[in-house]
């Protein structure tokens, strides 16, 4: 497969990752498959991951692919195939692609009849980070996991020391909110979820995988519930920033 800048996908050795030839063989059949996506036009999207990349990775990208596993395309979990291909071509493609934007952000498409492709754009911060304006995107998120199971952006708050998510209490969180959950973790911050947005007090911000931690810009709130969503920041920065 290519990106939209022309990026080769290497072939590699799977041999390693399955226990009998069968299925190596029946992943080897399905990349081919997937490798002859300038064959066709990719139909309508069913799923769209967005990634944020640092030196050419995806920090997260067992996270998000873990994410991934639990997502729905027409009402069905992707095969394990899907799985294996989207992690290994990342990795390499990344790693060996001529393109320019390093520090970018990945986008994996998958249509309505299962075919994939992956592109490399550069990165674009957000414009508004209002308060309305990230409760705005947390809503489309929430409209997407109602489809596939996962929401790619969820909105969060600090309140009094304490982390919730708008989140259903049985559903998969997206690759970065389970990073800021587990450093929450570490600092024994007490974690819950709530169903509605209205439910949040204290410091609002997003969850994203392609934005990472935004705090609301217009938000009044106690400086200790500020500096917890700072610490989530800095922690989800410095995990991009290694090398």
């Amino acid at each position: 497969m290519t990106n939209k800048k022309g990026m080769t996908m290497p072939q590699i050795d799977d041999a390693e990752l399955f226990g009998n030839a069968e299925d190596q063989r029946a992943y080897e059949d399905f990349c081919a498959n997937q490798e002859a996506v300038e064959k066709f036009t990719l139909d309508k999207p069913a799923l769209i991951c967005r990634w944020r990349m640092s030196n050419k990775k995806v920090p997260m990208l067992n996270r998000h692919i873990r994410a991934l596993s639990e997502r729905l395309v027409q009402g069905e979990p992707l095969t394990h195939n899907m799985l294996s291909w989207a992690k290994q071509h990342v990795e390499w493609s990344l790693a060996e692609g001529d393109y320019t934007a390093h520090d970018g952000v990945l986008m994996l498409v998958i249509d309505v009849n299962g075919n994939a492709a992956m592109t490399v754009g550069e990165y674009e911060p957000l414009a508004d980070t209002s308060a309305k304006a990230l409760r705005a995107r947390s809503a489309e998120a929430r409209s997407e996991a109602d489809e596939t199971g996962v929401a790619p952006e969820l909105l969060a708050a600090v309140n009094n020391g304490e982390l919730a998510f708008v989140a259903p209490a049985d559903e998969c969180l997206c690759g970065t909110a389970t990073l800021i959950e587990q450093l929450a973790q570490t600092k024994r911050i007490p974690v819950t979820r709530v169903d509605i947005p209205a439910q949040l007090k204290g410091a609002l911000f997003l969850v994203s995988d392609e934005h990472g931690v935004v705090p609301a810009a217009d938000a009044d709130v106690a400086e200790s519930d500020a500096e917890t969503v700072a610490f989530f920041a800095d922690g989800y920065e410095k995990l991009r920033a290694r090398r």
